[in-house]
Parts: C-alpha cells; structure tokens; sequence
C-alpha cells in the first residue's frame, strides 16, 4: 500500500493543469502536489497516476514519491475562487499525493539535455503506458538537482476510458515523433529487451495492487476490483512483449534554440 498522509493546510491551487491539482501540507512536514478525486477527469486519471508512476520507479525512472493523501476541505476555506472551492468540496476522503520538488524547474528540450538512452528508457516507458502528454509543447517533466523527473501520467492507460474495445486500441502503434525527448536520438527497440525484461507477472501485480478499491469499483463489465486489476495487468504484459516494433521516432519537429539570455542562465545555475 501507498503510505498515507494527511492534509493539514491547502497552500495554493496550480491551475497550469487541467485537472487544476493543489499545494498542500501534510501531517508528516512534507509537502505534496495533490490530485483531487473531484476534478473532471475522475478517478481513472488517478489509478493511472498510480499505476504509471509506480511502473516507472520500478523500471529505474525518477518518478516523485505517490502518496494516499486524506484531505479534508475544511481545511481549504480561505480560497476565494468559487470553482475550486467546488473541485474541492467533492474531494474529501482519499485523494493522491506527489512530492513536492521545491526549487525545480520545468523541463525544456531546447534549454536541457537528456542522455540518449535514458531518453530511449523513458520513450519506451511512455510507449508501455500509452502516454498521449508528454510532447516537446508540454513534457511533463521537471529538472531537480540536474536530474529529469517525470510526473503527471494521469492521461496515460488511455485505453480504460472504454474496456470493451481496450484490447484493440492498445495494439495501436505508439506515436513519438513530437515526444519531448525526440531531439535527443531515442532508440527505444534498444532498450526494449532490458525494459521488457522488468515488467515481469509479479511486478505488474505488486504496481496494481497500490490502487486502492475505492478507484476501481463498479467499474462496468468487471465483477470486482481485483478483476480491473487482471485487465491491466494483462495489457501492459502485452504491450511490453512487442510495444517496441510499433513506436514510430523522429525529430521533434520544434528545432528554434533557445534565446541566449536563457542558455547563458541554465549554464550559469548548472555551474553552480
């Protein structure tokens, strides 16, 4: 199970997402990047998260820590905008937690340089999941302490927004020629054996088992929670198995560099 924390005080809402996620501190003097189980995109946006992230970490990828975050809207009283007073009254109970990165910067593919085979390793990652948002426009990555970390996979396992037809459209090839990674020369059927190799029937049962109940009951079609976890596990054993031969690379077509004021900024904090 995810470790479990507790909201004590709403800090700010980050409207850069759609889902609009939330600042907030928690019983353990951490502070996490909340999403919340009222906002649009509903609970699949969060069992996603859950099961993305926690593949990713377990493949070798840097994914900030996921927690079960308890939250309370009382405790979020002094916002004044009355939709996300909204979004968060429909959100008590259980919602999820990402660690907070103070002090890191959005990942820019025209400022930052990422090693080909770790951009191969995430490529071939985000072909497993079928991770439709992580273009050069928005990569959903962040840079901390010189490292690239990936976060926000809540639009990924797109395939279980309609079970019926799942299995048709994860045999679907993998687009990443606008992936955010694509300028640095991904070659993901490199890496394929040795990722492949990890996503083994014990990993993907210990990854679905950290989604809780709550977000996989009466889920249409399946008798039980642990039945949608069966469903995925069986589609991302497949994918894994050949995802490789349908990943279609290439340049990222935004080729502009970046302005000299911001590359001269970048080196001078990377000297640091």
């Amino acid at each position: 199970m995810l470790r479990e924390v507790t909201g004590i005080r709403y800090v700010t809402p980050l409207r850069e997402g759609g889902s609009v996620p939330g600042v907030v501190e928690a019983d353990d003097l951490g502070t996490y990047v909340v999403k919340f189980s009222g906002a649009a995109q509903g609970r699949k946006a969060l069992v996603a998260e859950v099961i993305a992230g926690e593949l990713g970490r377990r493949l070798g990828l840097r994914v900030p820590e996921l927690v079960r975050f308890d939250f309370d809207p009382v405790i979020a009283l002094g916002e004044p905008d009355e939709e996300i007073q909204d979004l968060l009254k429909a959100s008590g109970g259980l919602n999820l937690g990402m660690d907070f990165l103070p002090g890191s910067l959005g990942f820019d593919p025209l400022v930052f340089t990422v090693d080909p085979v770790e951009a191969s390793r995430v490529v071939w990652f985000d072909a497993l999941i079928g991770n439709v948002d992580r273009s050069w426009r928005n990569p959903n990555m962040l840079v901390w302490h010189r490292d690239v970390w990936l976060i926000d996979h809540g639009a990924s396992l797109i395939w279980h927004h309609n079970w019926p037809s799942a299995k048709a459209a994860s045999a679907k090839p993998y687009d990443a020629s606008d992936h955010a990674l694509a300028r640095f020369s991904p070659e993901p059927a490199a890496v394929a054996p040795q990722m492949a190799a990890q996503v083994t029937p014990e990993l993907l049962a210990e990854v679905t088992a950290l989604v809780p109940d709550e977000w996989l009951v009466d889920e249409p079609g399946f008798g039980s929670p642990d039945d949608v976890r069966a469903a995925y596990r069986e589609l991302l054993a497949a994918r894994a198995a050949d995802i490789h031969t349908r990943i279609t690379t290439g340049r990222s077509r935004e080729q502009q560099p970046p302005p000299e004021w911001l590359r001269t900024w970048v080196e001078g904090k990377n000297a640091r």
